[in-house]
C-alpha cells in the first residue's frame, strides 16, 4: 500500500513538474494558454484516481488543486500559489452560498449531538426494534424516509442519516450500504420532485420557454433517477449485494452471527423518549421548508411553485437550521432532559463531528474553482455542440454520457445543468420540442449519475457524513451500483431517442434493469 502511495505521489509530482513545459501563459494573460482544452479535466481526474488508489481523499484533492493551479499559472509557482489561495480556498470560503451550507452542517451536527445527549436517538432505536424487526424492513424504511424528504439533497442526506442511524446499527446494516441508500434517495428524488431546490435550479437554466412546465414533462424521461430508485427497492427486496459492497455486508453478517454486533444503547437509563427525536426532525423540516418559500418570495405574494423556483437553498437552510436549533434547545430545556450547560456543550461537539465533511467540501469547492478557471465548461460545451448537428436520434444518450463525465470530473450537478441545458435548448427550441424534453432529461440524469460516482461531489460527501461512513469506502462500494443503473439508462436513452415516448422507453428500461439485477444475483450466489 505504501509503495502504491509513493508511486502515485511521484506520478502526480511529475505532472506538476512537466505541465509548465506544455504551457506558456504570460503573467498578465486574461486566460491561461490551456483554457478550454482537454487539460482542464486533468486536475479532477488526478484527484479522483489518487483517491481511489490511495483511499485517502484529503491529499488527493490537494494534489489535484495544486496541478490545477500550475496549469492555470503556466508553471509560475508564485502565481499558482496565489491562484490556489485567493481564487480557490479563500474564494470558496468567502462565497456566501458555501458559507450557508457550512453553517447548516454545523447546526445539523449540533442537533444530532443534542438528540444523542438527551437519549432521543436511543429511545428511537428501542421503538424501532419493536416495530421494524428485520434488516430488510430497516432498509425499506430508510428508502421511504429518503423519498419523503425531497426538498433538498443536503437536507435529505443529513436528516435521514441522523434519524435512521440507530435503526441501521441495531439491524447490523453496514455503513457503506447505509450511505448508498442515503445517497441514492437524495439527488435522484430531488431531481424528479417538482417542489425542490433542484427543480428551481433546472428551471433557472432554461431560457426562452416555461422552465417549470418543461421540468414536469422531463420527469418520465429522467431514467437514471427513476431506475436508481427502482434498483434500491429491487436489491433490498432480493436480499443481495455485489461488488465491494458484498464484502462489507458479509463482514457485518459474520460479526452478527458471532455475537459481535454493535451494542444497543442503554435507552432505559436515559430520560429520552421517541418524541425527543421526532420533534426536532419535524421542526427542522418545517423550518427549512418555510425558509425556502420565504427566500423565494412566498410571503410577498408569489405562488408556492414560484417561491420554490426562486428559493435560495443556502440562505434557507441556514435560516431554517438556526431557527430550529433555538426551538429544539428550548424544547429540551423545558423537557428537563438536558441542562443549559450540557446543551451548549453540544455546539462544539456538533462542529467537531462535521470537521471532516467541511474539510472535504472546502477542498472539493477549491478544486472546482481550479477547473472552472481552466475552462472545463467551455471545453465540454464545444464537444456537445459538435455532436448536436449529427446523430440526432442518439443525441440523448450522448448527452447523458457527457453529463456523466462532466459531473464526475467537476463534482457538481448544478454546474452540469448550467453548461448543457442551454445548449440543448438552443439546438432543439422551435424545431423538435419532444427531443428537447428528452435531451434536457438526459442532461439532468447524466449530471446526477456523475455526481453519484464522483468522490469530490458535495452530495456524496454529505451521504458519507450522514451515515458515518468512510468517504472513499462509500465511493468505492457505490460505484458498481451507480454504473449498473447508468449502463441501463444509456440503453434506455437510445430507445427514447428513436421512439420519443416514455411509455415505451421507461418500461423497457425497468425491465432491462430487473433482468440485469437478476443475472447479477445468480452470479453472486452461484
Amino acid at each position: 500500500m505504501r509503495n502504491r502511495l509513493c508511486h502515485s505521489l511521484m506520478m502526480a509530482g511529475a505532472m506538476i513538474i512537466f505541465c509548465p513545459l506544455l504551457c506558456f501563459a504570460a503573467d498578465d494573460a486574461a486566460e491561461p494558454a490551456l483554457y478550454a482544452t482537454v487539460w482542464s479535466v486533468i486536475p479532477p481526474l488526478v484527484a479522483i484516481v489518487l483517491a481511489l488508489i490511495t483511499k485517502e481523499v484529503y491529499s488527493s484533492l490537494f494534489i489535484g488543486i495544486v496541478i490545477g493551479g500550475f496549469l492555470y499559472s503556466g508553471g509560475h509557482p508564485v502565481a499558482a500559489l496565489n491562484h490556489i489561495l485567493q481564487d480557490g480556498i479563500i474564494g470558496s470560503l468567502a462565497d456566501s452560498y458555501n458559507v450557508g451550507i457550512l453553517f447548516f452542517l454545523v447546526a445539523l451536527g449540533t442537533v444530532v449531538a443534542l438528540m444523542n445527549r438527551t437519549g432521543g436517538s436511543a429511545a428511537f432505536g428501542e421503538w424501532a426494534a419493536t416495530h421494524i424487526k428485520t434488516p430488510v424492513g430497516a432498509q425499506f424504511a430508510t428508502i421511504i424516509l429518503g423519498i419523503m424528504i425531497f426538498v433538498d439533497d443536503y437536507f435529505n442526506c443529513l436528516t435521514v442519516g441522523s434519524v435512521m442511524s440507530p435503526l441501521m446499527e441495531r439491524h447490523g446494516i453496514s455503513k457503506t450500504k447505509f450511505a448508498y441508500l442515503i445517497d441514492a434517495t437524495a439527488a435522484p428524488i430531488c431531481i424528479i420532485a417538482p417542489i425542490s431546490s433542484w427543480a428551481a435550479a433546472v428551471t433557472g437554466f432554461v431560457e426562452g420557454t416555461n422552465g417549470f412546465t418543461l421540468f414536469i414533462k422531463a420527469i418520465p424521461f429522467n431514467f437514471y433517477a427513476i431506475l436508481t430508485i427502482v434498483m434500491m427497492f429491487a436489491i433490498v427486496g432480493m436480499k443481495f449485494d455485489y461488488g465491494k459492497m458484498k464484502a462489507y455486508t458479509d463482514r457485518i453478517r459474520e460479526n452478527v452471527q458471532q455475537g459481535s454486533a454493535p451494542a444497543d444503547d442503554d435507552a432505559k437509563a436515559s430520560r429520552g423518549l421517541v418524541i425527543d427525536l421526532i420533534f426536532p426532525v419535524i421542526v427542522l423540516i418545517v423550518s427549512c421548508v418555510v425558509a425556502m418559500v420565504y427566500t423565494g418570495g412566498f410571503f410577498s405574494g408569489t405562488s408556492i411553485i414560484e417561491a420554490f423556483s426562486g428559493a435560495d437553498a443556502s440562505v434557507a437552510l441556514a435560516m431554517g437550521s438556526i431557527v430550529s436549533l433555538i426551538i429544539i434547545i428550548i424544547y429540551y430545556l423545558l423537557r428537563r432532559v438536558i441542562g443549559f450547560t450540557a446543551a451548549m456543550d453540544c455546539i462544539p461537539e456538533g462542529f467537531k463531528a462535521m470537521v471532516a465533511p467541511i474539510l472535504i467540501l472546502t477542498l472539493a469547492w477549491t478544486l472546482k474553482a481550479m477547473t472552472d478557471s481552466l475552462g472545463i465548461a467551455e471545453f465540454v460545451a464545444g464537444i456537445t455542440s459538435a455532436f448536436a448537428e449529427s446523430l440526432m436520434s442518439l443525441l440523448p444518450a450522448i448527452i447523458f454520457l457527457i453529463g456523466c463525465v462532466l459531473a464526475f470530473a467537476s463534482g457538481t450537478s448544478w454546474g452540469t445543468f448550467g453548461i448543457l441545458i442551454p445548449i440543448v435548448v438552443a439546438v432543439f427550441q422551435g424545431t423538435d420540442p419532444q427531443m428537447m424534453i428528452i435531451s434536457i432529461s438526459a442532461c439532468m440524469a447524466g449530471a446526477v449519475c456523475g455526481d453519484h460516482c464522483s468522490p469530490i461531489s458535495d452530495t456524496t460527501i454529505m451521504a458519507s457524513a450522514g451515515s458515518g461512513c468512510n468517504h472513499v469506502d462509500h465511493v468505492a462500494t457505490q460505484l458498481p451500483y451507480a454504473l449498473t443503473a447508468a449502463g441501463v439508462s444509456f440503453v434506455t436513452y437510445i430507445i427514447a431517442g428513436f421512439t420519443k415516448s416514455a411509455l415505451v422507453s421507461l418500461p423497457c428500461g425497468i425491465g432491462l434493469l430487473l433482468l440485469v439485477l437478476f443475472f447479477i444475483r445468480r452470479r453472486v450466489q452461484a
